[in-house]
């Protein structure tokens, strides 16, 4: 399986293996989640549970290192993140590990669900200060297992100036490459922190207008928290993400590297879509333009 193939994983799977595995929770419906993922596709197993497979290897090690660490991480986090109740093996022609957790109730954070975005930015501040907060000790490291967060920028370097050459027809090619160049410059003097690595609307959830969890942590280790701070211009508008660095706090040079994060992932999609799904590609389009709007750095090189 390469590295871009991701398996179609059905629900009569995911009954065979609970039965074989966990014959406890033998007959319990399963249905698939609404939006259940790409990286990992997710069932509801009865109605307090949910099950995660990862859909490529690349991601199977995520499951072992979710289980290990979200109980240590969980007592020290002031909103609900999700609750491993075991954890499956390969099986029924499943090659990966796989898990059980305990569901959680709310939705996606999409603009519309949250009733106040500024108490919203407030909140998923003081979640992720109280995650760098946590003592790293034997937190893993950034590599491969997490696709590199919390590492340096460097790494994707290759991939993000080829999208920006394949792009120059569309966006200020001297702009974004400053902007890129500066977020490369610098990197994380302090030691190593806690970080989620995927801060996005999909792993927000909201209940009654609030943020109510926060799930998915298949990308967290500890290193540089830069990666985290994207949601400044993925999902807050421009009060709320003013909110949320001032609550956050943290260097200029670590929100240099947040820009760069954000701008990285924004090109790398603009140039995957923009000529087979050009409207999949627009909300990228949007983060840049909000990156380029950001009045509190200079970008003229």
């Amino acid at each position: 399986m390469s590295a871009d193939d991701r398996m179609d994983i059905a629900a009569s799977l995911v009954g065979r293996l609970i039965e074989t595995q966990f014959p406890r929770w033998a007959g319990l419906p399963v249905e698939p989640v609404a939006n259940g993922g790409w990286d990992n596709r997710t069932f509801h197993l009865g109605d307090t549970m949910s099950v995660r497979l990862p859909s490529n290897g690349r991601y199977a090690a995520q499951v072992e290192k979710e289980a290990h660490w979200l109980q240590r991480l969980a007592p020290h986090l002031p909103r609900p993140v999700p609750e491993p109740l075991a954890v499956g093996v390969p099986g029924e022609g499943y090659p990966f590990a796989w898990s059980v957790y305990r569901w959680i109730e709310g939705e996606t954070a999409r603009p519309e669900r949250i009733a106040d975005m500024q108490r919203f930015a407030f909140d998923i501040a003081d979640f992720l200060n109280a995650l760098r907060a946590i003592d790293a000790g034997e937190g893993p490291l950034a590599g491969a297992q997490n696709f590199h967060r919390g590492g340096g920028l460097c790494v994707y370097d290759d991939e993000a100036r080829a999208a920006i050459g394949i792009l120059s027809d569309e966006v200020d090619a001297t702009v974004l490459t400053a902007i890129w160049e500066r977020a490369r410059a610098s990197t994380w003097q302090a030691p190593p922190v806690w970080l989620h690595g995927d801060v996005s609307e999909g792993n927000l959830l909201v209940k009654d207008g609030k943020l109510s969890a926060v799930i998915d942590f298949g990308t967290c280790g500890i290193g540089d928290p830069a990666c985290d701070l994207t949601i400044a211009w993925t999902l807050l508008d421009v009060p709320s993400a003013r909110l949320f660095r001032d609550r956050i706090g943290l260097d200029r040079q670590t929100w240099e590297r947040a820009r760069g994060w954000c701008l990285w992932k924004a090109l790398i999609k603009i140039a995957e879509l923009r000529d087979t799904d050009p409207a999949a590609a627009d909300p990228y389009r949007r983060w840049i333009a909000r990156l380029l709007a950001d009045t509190r750095f200079a970008d003229r090189p």
